[in-house]
């Protein structure tokens, strides 16, 4: 982590940034293929709920 000081003495640090990770086609695809069954699950869970709540009302 750098620290610079600033006027009047206050400190002010700053977080390393991450290394860039270049990715291949395939690593591509099978994280775009993870992505997309979480965001169906997630929809899945939220319309689920929606469904619950309905019936208990």
């Amino acid at each position: 982590m750098s620290v610079t000081t600033e006027d009047g003495g206050r400190l002010n640090a700053f977080a390393k940034e991450p290394r860039m990770e270049v990715m291949d086609d395939v690593t591509s695809q099978s994280r775009n293929r993870s992505s997309m069954m979480m965001l169906v699950s997630g929809g899945l869970i939220v319309a689920a709920m929606v469904a619950v709540t309905v019936a208990i009302s």
